[in-house]
């Protein structure tokens, strides 16, 4: 038994200098906020989509299947009452894109979305899919065709999928939106506007401009939009007669 005082008190230190150091190594930070308990949960969808394919650790990236059963977590838990996307992505598999679209639209929640940074490629139909959508001043979305990387079959097979892929992703951003589709297939195949690609660089004012997203806001906006939907569906559920 160890009766020497300094020594236990020493090894009590030890985890907390340790959780301190990893703290400020991980954020820059030794104290973290503690969120209070919400009614409201926050979903990220950070880096690159990541589908079926594993892509390099080097890649920041957001797994489809992490966030699948999340959104069906979501939807159970009684306590969480609306959700915010906050999405800062470059796009990535198409597939996984859309079945993470599909999943919000499909929520029966109120939700609302932000676009920071970027809402690239797939991330279009991710931003759209929910009640309400915001996009900071800054951030941009690119609009482009569907693309694929690696060995492709060159027969006509081929382009009639990556058609029909496409026309799946402009259906829901058409329907999930007020942009009309002619000028969503405008800006998708627009030529001269980036450099190597065709497609449209979309910034800020000008996505709600042409009716792709609803408001330029940030956080602020999207918390007190998202406590109105909440306070709209607890009045409609109060004014049911059992």
């Amino acid at each position: 038994m160890n009766n020497n005082p300094e020594e236990n008190e020493n090894q009590e230190d030890k985890p907390n200098a340790s959780s301190i150091v990893e703290k400020i190594q991980q954020l820059g930070q030794s104290n973290i906020p503690q969120a209070p308990d919400s009614n409201i949960h926050v979903l990220s969808i950070i880096g690159q989509v990541e589908g079926h394919i594993q892509l390099p650790p080097q890649n920041k990236t957001t797994k489809y299947e992490h966030l699948l059963p999340q959104l069906i977590a979501i939807e159970q838990n009684p306590k969480i009452e609306g959700l915010i996307i906050l999405l800062n992505t470059v796009g990535g598999d198409v597939e996984a894109g859309l079945a993470l679209a599909e999943m919000i639209a499909s929520i029966s929640k109120p939700t609302v979305s932000i676009v920071l940074g970027g809402g690239h490629s797939i991330g279009v139909p991710i931003a759209v899919a929910t009640d309400y959508s915001f996009i900071v001043p800054t951030a941009t979305m690119t609009i482009h065709p569907v693309r694929l990387t690696g060995l492709v079959i060159g027969v006509p097979q081929t382009f009639e999928y990556l058609d029909k892929m496409q026309d799946r992703v402009i259906q829901f951003v058409v329907e999930h939106s007020n942009i009309k589709e002619e000028k969503f297939k405008d800006l998708m195949f627009a030529k001269g506007n980036l450099t190597r690609d065709i497609g449209t660089n979309v910034v800020g004012k000008d996505a709600v401009a042409y009716g792709l997203i609803d408001q330029v806001g940030g956080v602020k906006d999207a918390m007190s939009k998202l406590t109105e939907f909440i306070g709209s569906n607890d009045s409609a559920e109060g004014g049911v007669i059992q």
